[in-house]
């Protein structure tokens, strides 16, 4: 395993708070990692730095083999050096069928040309039903996405995310609003897609980390805390007092 993804000593504070405080994260490839931490701990604000929707006041972000700098680059180019990131609330096209989102995800990579010819082509169609079956939605593809249940438009939109081939996915809260099978369901996609490549999950619910049986890293007040499994993490005095607020 290498090194894909390496934050170092970042930190970046609004209007007088220290949202983020000398921050050193590594993420290799593959590895599925999950970011726990209580509100305010800066789980939200490491990933816009990392998807350039945030600058830091200092530190560094360096990406890949050839230890590019992620500070100087914009937010799509960032989205089109391989990050891709799921917000917790659900976008997909709605109106769309389940194909189509999946269609337009495939070709928002390519340009205008390769759209009409990929649309046409066998090997667009085979690997939207590969992205269909991963995510548990082969025989939904007719369906609008409008339709599909909470958890179901969550995976469509993962499925959209691994349609761009990203080496590092972030999601966040994957979890939030699901029944126990669909967050059953939504830890087996991302154990899978980590295989493959580097995931990093930003999620509450305990239960839910437990099943991927990841690296836990655990924020407190924009830094580090605790890194390891989850167990190790739990039984650190620091994440104890914390999480329980002693």
């Amino acid at each position: 395993m290498t090194t894909l993804l390496e934050v170092s000593g970042v930190s970046v504070t609004f209007d007088g708070f220290r949202a983020i405080n000398n921050l050193s994260i590594q993420v290799a490839e593959p590895e599925l990692r999950a970011v726990i931490g209580p509100n305010g701990a800066g789980k939200t604000t490491f990933m816009d730095i990392v998807t350039g929707k945030t600058r830091p006041d200092e530190g560094r972000v360096i990406w890949g083999e050839k230890n590019v700098s992620l500070l100087g680059m914009t937010e799509s180019q960032i989205a089109r050096a391989g990050i891709g990131r799921k917000f917790q609330k659900p976008t997909v096209f709605e109106a769309q069928t389940v194909r189509e989102n999946l269609a337009m995800a495939l070709k928002n990579k390519r340009g205008p040309f390769d759209v009409l010819f990929y649309r046409r082509s066998s090997r667009g169609a085979a690997r939207i039903a590969e992205l269909a079956e991963e995510i548990g939605l082969l025989n939904d593809l007719p369906r609008r996405a409008g339709e599909l249940s909470h958890g179901q438009k969550q995976w469509l939109e993962i499925g959209m995310l691994l349609a761009q081939d990203p080496r590092l996915l972030l999601v966040d809260e994957p979890a939030a609003g699901m029944t126990p099978a669909e967050r059953e369901h939504t830890t087996d996609i991302l154990k899978r897609a980590a295989e493959t490549r580097a995931v990093v999950v930003i999620e509450h619910d305990m239960e839910f980390i437990r099943r991927l049986g990841c690296k836990v890293t655990v924020l407190h007040e924009g830094s580090v805390l605790a890194e390891g499994s989850l167990d190790h993490v739990t039984q650190n005095q620091q994440v104890i007092d914390v999480y329980l607020g002693r």
